[in-house]
């Protein structure tokens, strides 16, 4: 059963029809108020603060969400033909993100981040390849000023490529480093929910694992409101190595664990409004991977959500294994018509990554069932 805070329920009752984080609240007088889940946006000048004030995505283990949504009943749009499945307009900078604009391509600096001139030196190689998106790790502060430093540099150069910030474990610096960014990925796994405490944790009910919802919302919430301030893209990036002892001992080191974990984080996203976010699912195995994009997908279409997909294969490996395996996972999911940004994730220098992420992006788009060709052959 899905409960509401005092907070949630009183705004309801102040209109006749309040759309609130995915929930509509109908207050007819008679039958009182009751919520039927769909897409909205927070229409209320007072944005929840505490979890117990979010309206969360009704429960996949009691079946509260097949009760209120119905089942799951497609992952992406067609079967038998590659139709791109329908997404909102992320921006990043220069960039967008979605259905309506071509497939980006990105890839992620190997450098170390606060050595200012190679990083530039190394995203101006990638821009002029053909990139349209770097990524770079930002371990701590030192990263964080460094990153300003590369921004600015590279505008004085007259590169105005997006950088994305790699977050792990530190919401506070991925605060100071927005500032200078165009998008910040974070990892549900380690940004606020990564306490290692090699305790087995064993919930003996659902209110029990929602308790510690709160430290999440505590961390998240000012990147929240930063990236929004300031139109900053968000990459939700779950990673199938790197789910939370929280998450693995509820959900298990499963696909649905992903899932789940990215959706808790999108509706604090939702909670305050903000929607200039994508998902991404990775994983090792390309089979993993390719379970939990679908899953997720699927998921969206239930829920009524339309966030992009940024698709890859975490640490596919060098040489033609690296290629095979990225091509396995990646190609298999832009054959369903889903994602809308590309990594092809190999431990060579970035440039190497330009040749497959293009080529696979090329063929997806080839593809798509509006070229008459490719209708026909399908």
């Amino acid at each position: 059963m899905v409960k509401f805070s005092p907070l949630a329920v009183s705004l309801a009752l102040s209109y006749k029809s309040l759309s609130c984080n995915g929930f509509t609240f109908v207050n007819n007088g008679k039958e009182g108020t009751k919520a039927r889940f769909q897409q909205h946006q927070m229409v209320a000048t007072e944005m929840p603060r505490t979890a117990s004030d979010i309206l969360w995505t009704p429960s996949i283990k009691s079946g509260a969400r097949e009760e209120q949504l119905g089942p799951i009943e497609q992952y992406c749009e067609d079967l038998y033909s590659v139709i791109r499945r329908k997404t909102r307009t992320v921006e990043c900078g220069p960039i967008k993100f979605g259905s309506e604009h071509p497939i980006v391509r990105q890839t992620m600096a190997t450098t170390n981040t606060a050595d200012v001139e190679a990083s530039m030196e190394q995203i101006m190689r990638c821009a002029d390849k053909g990139f349209d998106l770097v990524r770079v790790t930002v371990q701590g502060k030192r990263e964080a000023v460094a990153c300003a430093k590369i921004r600015e540099g590279l505008f004085k150069k007259g590169y105005d490529i997006p950088l994305c910030a790699d977050m792990h474990f530190q919401p506070v610096i991925a605060q100071l480093v927005a500032d200078a960014v165009e998008k910040i990925r974070i990892n549900p796994g380690n940004f606020a929910d990564g306490r290692k405490d090699f305790v087995d944790h064993v919930y003996e009910s659902e209110d029990d694992y929602v308790k510690e919802r709160e430290y999440l919302v505590e961390a998240m919430l000012p990147l929240v409101e930063k990236c929004k301030s300031l139109n900053r893209a968000m990459r939700i990036g779950t990673n199938h190595g790197s789910l939370s002892s929280r998450v693995l001992s509820f959900y298990g080191d499963t696909p649905r664990g992903m899932v789940e974990s990215a959706i808790e984080f999108a509706d604090i996203c939702r909670s305050q409004d903000y929607h200039n976010f994508v998902f991404s699912m990775k994983a090792s195995n390309p089979l993993v991977m390719v379970q939990g994009y679908r899953l997720l997908a699927a998921e969206q279409y239930r829920l009524g959500w339309d966030y992009p997909l940024h698709l890859g294969v975490t640490e596919a490996g060098e040489g033609e294994d690296g290629r095979m395996k990225s091509a396995i996972g990646i190609g298999t999911l832009l054959a369903d018509g889903l994602g809308d940004t590309v990594r092809v994730s190999l431990t060579e220098d970035p440039e190497f990554e330009y040749e497959p992420c293009n080529r696979l992006s090329t063929i997806a788009e080839s593809r798509l069932a509006i070229n008459p060709d490719a209708e026909a052959r399908q």
